[in-house]
């Protein structure tokens, strides 16, 4: 499954990327554009220029997960920011205006083992 536990960091590549990059390429992105390292099991969303096209790009540990979705009819309406949740993921592939979202403030409790 894509949206997984290990997956820490969300981050959007704030520009237009060319839709026919492959692996290799959108890999190269991350590492000379957005000056991350495509190795650490993050997620990386590129857009095309209409933005009605994406591409993930996940390091799985043994190999690359490339996810490509276009939509039909509208576009992805991005966050501001370049890194975003899981949750805000989920939102922006179903439509979901991601800026006016209001979450209320909850409790979490977060083991740490030794």
């Amino acid at each position: 499954m894509l949206f997984h536990y290990q997956i820490r960091n969300y981050y959007l590549c704030a520009w237009h990327t060319d839709m026919r990059k492959g692996i290799d390429s959108l890999a190269g992105v991350v590492t000379n554009e957005l000056g991350k390292n495509p190795l650490t099991g993050d997620l990386f969303i590129f857009f095309n220029r209409r933005k009605n096209q994406l591409k993930m790009l996940h390091w799985q540990g043994d190999g690359y997960a490339i996810f490509y979705k276009r939509l039909e009819k509208g576009t992805y309406e991005l966050p501001g920011n370049n890194q975003i949740t899981c949750e805000q993921v989920l939102f922006l592939l179903q439509g979901v205006v991601v800026k006016s979202v209001k979450k209320h403030k909850r409790y979490s409790h977060y083991f740490v083992s030794n």
